[in-house]
């Protein structure tokens, strides 16, 4: 079973990416499956009776096309296609802050070690890398930086706001402890 990194762990991956399913008669009936967004559309209310129907999105595909259906997903992938097409980035910020999408967000395709720290800070939980990349390798990546200045999905309050909470918190503490 392939393995995938997920929520900072590496776990088996249970789902099955359809990549090339066109109808609703090649999706496989009890296997956890995400489809493309066109036979999301196409087919939305039979695989909504379905179990664990996740759904994945190319760079092309618009995120708010799942805009009414975040509740209902379990699991949205994002496709990337080649390591320098950022798109993915956008989308699942999109999904993220604007949809209030709370479900798996997967990194799919062309993911590389170096991409995980920055695509976690947009929102994404999980990250199914290229065959010939060592996940052990990339868990580790999550860590490589210890904070961001900007506000991100991950950490919704920039640096300077955490500073002067802190600060905040310091001079009350002083306060409450100077006997004058």
């Amino acid at each position: 079973m392939p393995r995938l990194i997920k929520e900072h762990a590496i776990v088996e991956d249970r789902w099955t990416l359809l990549r090339e399913a066109a109808a609703l008669a090649d999706v496989p009936l009890g296997v956890p499956v995400i489809v493309s967004l066109a036979l999301w559309r196409a087919e939305r209310s039979a695989l909504l009776a379905r179990e664990e129907v996740g759904v994945w999105l190319k760079p092309d595909d618009d995120p708010d096309a799942l805009a009414g259906d975040v509740a209902a997903l379990p699991l949205i992938a994002i496709d990337f296609p080649k390591f320098t097409d950022g798109r993915g980035y956008s989308m699942a910020l999109t999904l993220r802050r604007k949809h209030a999408y709370a479900g798996e967000l997967r990194a799919i395709g062309d993911v590389l070690r170096d991409q995980l720290y920055y695509m976690h800070r947009c929102g994404f939980n999980a990250f199914a890398l290229r065959s010939d990349r060592s996940l052990e390798d990339a868990l580790k990546s999550l860590g490589d930086f210890s904070g961001g200045y900007q506000a991100t999905v991950a950490q919704p309050t920039p640096l300077f706001r955490r500073r002067l909470a802190s600060a905040a918190v310091r001079d009350r503490s002083i306060a409450a402890n100077d006997p004058q």
